[in-house]
């Protein structure tokens, strides 16, 4: 119900009744919302009122437009923690989804340029280029172009590459992960990305760059990752410096 002796707005107080709803499963992923007339009859509001209280939860991310349809209910944004190193199929498995990976690619070819340089190879030696789509419960999340030294990492096959590199590393080889380091920036999606995220061109994405290293400091994985930003957003957490 509306209060209108709140000292809360009552555009406020809408997008409060429209997120407990979706919290509640009343409204799910794809439903559409009643009009802003509908809404401005059944709260006594105007419609000026409910078009800003809906604006705000489509520029959060919780509700989407559609022109000429109507506004829906959004399908929600993952959030991953920048803290601690885990793979894309932990990081799935840690929130019940169904991890999985759909080959683009999978060739053996020549290190050169910056792959050779952070990967510490010479040009010319072998690493395995894999492009990967990253599924969550059969929904696209990622493109994945991955580079890793074949004389590291031997022994990679199709069939490996379609679940957890990680677990095989460290599974299978015996091979300690040790650490990561990332960067992180927005960007339009480019007509390949659109494609096989199933997204529309200049749609945004985050764009993902990590290098991985064994445990003793060995790098041994380079990745190029696209993430949708409609289903993804990163957190950190910043404790604050000592000040001196």
């Amino acid at each position: 119900m509306i209060d209108k002796q709140s000292p809360l707005p009552i555009y406020y107080q809408i997008q409060e009744l429209i997120r407990k709803k979706i919290d509640k499963k009343e409204w799910q992923t794809g439903d559409v919302l009643p009009s802003e007339r509908i809404f401005a009859e059944q709260y006594e509001v105007s419609r000026m009122t409910v078009r800003q209280a809906v604006t705000e939860l489509v520029n959060e991310g919780l509700l989407r437009r559609e022109k000429g349809r109507g506004t829906f209910v959004a399908e929600q944004k993952f959030t991953q923690t920048l803290q601690g190193l885990t793979s894309f199929t932990e990081d799935m498995k840690e929130r019940g989804l169904k991890p999985s990976s759909r080959l683009v690619s999978f060739n053996v070819k020549e290190a050169a340029g910056k792959t050779a340089r952070v990967l510490g190879l010479n040009d010319g030696e072998a690493v395995y280029e894999i492009q990967r789509i990253r599924l969550a419960d059969h929904s696209p999340m990622a493109m994945e172009t991955t580079y890793i030294s074949k004389a590291l990492i031997p022994g990679l096959t199709k069939n490996i590459v379609q679940n957890s590199i990680y677990e095989y590393v460290e599974a299978e080889l015996g091979l300690a992960i040790g650490y990561g380091e990332q960067s992180l920036e927005a960007a339009l999606a480019m007509k390949k990305e659109a494609e096989l995220l199933e997204i529309e061109l200049n749609d945004p994405v985050l764009l993902i760059s990590r290098i991985t290293h064994l445990q003793d400091k060995t790098p041994f994985e380079y990745v190029k990752s696209a993430y949708r930003g409609d289903r993804y957003k990163f957190s950190i957490q910043m404790p604050r410096n000592e000040q001196k």
